[in-house]
């Protein structure tokens, strides 16, 4: 037996495989929420994630779109404004998301990060974005960058979401999209598609397993909790300090 004097050992058992096993695995859609950061009326990150939106439903989900029109800045207003409130629900409502930002100044829009900001890490007890699937991508009007999907990336892991590894940047996007604003065919569309194919599979993988996989000893120790609560994640949203359905 290891010497772990640090270790209250009530509030840890060994991971076994068949507590991976899904008691009951859901039978709807995958729930994909997608949000881009820019509001410019012909903005490319909104027709990226447009064109996402088309390839997750051919995959069989069901998909939100954000419009971040509206959203306040961060703390200029309370948390009960109608565009927070819907921001919450639907990523509550979620399974796995999409988040797209142009790249500006080498970093993410101000317009997306206010989203993120908006997304507590918990209301009451309830975690808006934790084990949920995550899915990266940006534009950019010259070369191809990185910058962008790595803050996300760094955010995402904040958010205790599941990145998937796959991620799109698409660069001179004024170039990528066509009169009637759709994709054009390219590598960049195909990487897209694999983007979408791979959280689609992600979520899949995870959304039934999601409380388990984020079932922490320092937490069940902070409360007192021997055992993972058997409450399911996405029945219930807290909004105004009450539960409410979703589905």
């Amino acid at each position: 037996m290891t010497d772990l004097p640090a270790l209250q050992s009530q509030f840890l058992t060994a991971p076994m495989q068949g507590q991976l096993e899904p008691k009951a695995p859901a039978a709807h859609a995958p729930r994909i929420l997608l949000l881009y950061g820019s509001l410019r009326e012909r903005s490319f990150s909104r027709l990226l994630v447009e064109e996402a939106a088309r390839i997750l439903q051919l995959l069989g989900c069901e998909t939100r779109i954000f419009d971040p029109r509206d959203l306040p800045l961060p703390d200029a207003t309370g948390p009960d404004h109608p565009k927070v409130q819907e921001l919450r629900a639907l990523s509550l409502w979620s399974e796995g998301q999409v988040w797209c930002s142009p790249e500006r100044h080498g970093a993410i829009s101000g317009i997306m990060k206010a989203q993120i900001d908006w997304i507590p890490l918990e209301i009451g007890s309830v975690r808006p974005t934790q084990g949920r699937t995550l899915a990266v991508m940006q534009v950019s009007g010259g070369s191809q960058s990185f910058n962008a999907v790595n803050t996300l990336r760094l955010l995402g892991r904040w958010m205790r979401m599941i990145t998937i590894p796959n991620q799109s940047s698409v660069a001179m996007a004024y170039k990528e999209f066509d009169d009637n604003d759709r994709m054009k065919p390219s590598a960049y569309y195909d990487r897209v598609v694999d983007v979408m194919e791979e959280l689609v599979k992600f979520t899949l993988l995870t959304r039934d397993r999601a409380d388990y996989l984020v079932d922490r000893y320092s937490e069940r120790k902070a409360s007192g909790r021997i055992s993972l609560e058997t409450t399911p994640r996405h029945s219930h949203s807290i909004i105004n300090g009450s539960a409410k359905r979703l589905f």
